[in-house]
């Protein structure tokens, strides 16, 4: 079996990246980029398509589309046609056109916060209005308040559900029977599910990762997936997703909406990193988990040995650490703010994912052992510093 260096540091100063074009002393641990060396496979074929020559426009093959039908079917157990996909350049102008085509302006767009906070964007900059209901955190971890979400889904101006599985920020692998009931409400009330999945394959080895779309012939009806290689092979700077409609009216919409917004032709590298990530890149993406769920230990076990009033909330899917905070404060913008400015650690303020997120942290674990230890190393720092205040 082929061993990769996780371990290995690259440098990724002063190349136009967005998580590192930051001071020298400081390391950031915030956005949801990994920092491990590109699958080998990926990239061999971007290398394979470079030697060409030529970078003109692209067209989508088959081939593109069998991959993804493969990778879920053989994964994840579920078989999706060629017809029901579309490419797009990215989940995000995904999102953005979908809520454009599938809502009028003024309607409401459904949240369970708190929830990755570009949703807000695409809701916001579209002219539609943000309606939050709030997951429930009690006793360290949240669920949902079915209650309160089928009071908001019945509102007659709510058109969408914006739905994230695995859930991003609080790393929550979602049950059947818990998509089950938030679809089979939204059928009840004519909603629409946007499900956003591009973290499937982050999925820790105690939970099972299930399609939304999966649990029901109705739900798969109306709801639009969102998938990607992006976040499990960290290529999202390649611009690189589909679209999966199984219900033809639907998709002729969402179809037309890209094409309109030019956000379904892919540039060239695309389509060739794609089929490299799911049709040869299956051992580097379980050795990659292996390594995350080593990271993840470690710094579960650094936290509670050395900042013990921080809780970690459990979770089951991503490399994003959800911590609340809320025994050291109630305005984690504020203590982020502090940390990055006497450390050089810059985390995720949880404010910006609403619900309760002023209370919490996100990190990004997703790197080499040995920055993790110096992350932990300033971490513990600067919460020494911010209780001696």
């Amino acid at each position: 079996m082929i061993r990769y260096d996780f371990g290995r540091v690259l440098n990724r100063r002063r190349v136009n990246s967005y998580k590192w074009d930051v001071a020298d002393q400081e390391l950031p641990m915030w956005v949801a980029d990994m920092d491990f060396e590109t699958a080998p496979a990926i990239t061999a074929a971007i290398q394979k398509r470079l030697s060409q020559g030529a970078l003109g426009y692209n067209t989508v093959p088959d081939s593109l589309f069998k991959a993804y039908i493969d990778w879920w079917g053989r994964r994840h157990a579920y078989y999706m046609e060629q017809d029901w996909l579309m490419f797009c350049t990215g989940t995000v102008p995904a999102v953005s056109s979908i809520v454009r085509s599938v809502t009028s302006s003024r309607d409401k767009v459904l949240l369970l916060s708190p929830i990755y906070n570009i949703f807000y964007n695409s809701i916001v900059n579209n002219n539609r209005e943000v309606l939050e209901s709030p997951l429930v955190y009690s006793g360290g971890q949240y669920h949902v308040d079915y209650e309160d979400l089928e009071t908001k889904l019945a509102d007659e101006k709510t058109r969408l559900l914006i739905f994230c599985n695995p859930h991003n920020p609080i790393g929550r692998v979602w049950r059947p029977e818990e998509l089950r009931r938030i679809g089979s409400l939204c059928v009840k009330y004519k909603v629409m599910i946007l499900s956003d999945e591009v973290h499937c394959d982050l999925t820790h080895d105690s939970a099972v990762y299930t399609p939304f779309a999966s649990v029901s012939k109705d739900i798969e009806k109306q709801t639009v997936t969102c998938l990607s290689p992006s976040k499990a092979f960290n290529i999202a700077g390649l611009k690189s997703s589909v679209i999966a409609v199984s219900d033809e009216e639907l998709r002729k919409t969402i179809y037309r909406a890209i094409n309109t917004d030019e956000v379904a032709e892919p540039n060239s590298f695309a389509v060739q990193a794609t089929e490299a990530a799911f049709n040869e890149g299956e051992d580097w993406l379980s050795q990659l988990n292996n390594y995350l769920a080593g990271n993840r230990h470690y710094l579960e076990k650094g936290l509670a040995e050395s900042v013990p009033e921080i809780h970690i909330v459990p979770s089951q899917a991503t490399y994003l650490m959800w911590l609340d905070c809320s025994a050291l404060t109630e305005d984690t913008a504020a203590l982020c703010s502090f940390i990055r400015q006497t450390t050089g650690l810059i985390l995720s303020d949880g404010s910006i994912f609403g619900g309760n997120g002023q209370l919490f942290i996100r990190w990004n674990y997703a790197c080499p052992r040995t920055l993790l230890e110096d992350g932990l190393r300033r971490f513990k720092q600067a919460v020494q510093a911010y209780k001696r205040q």
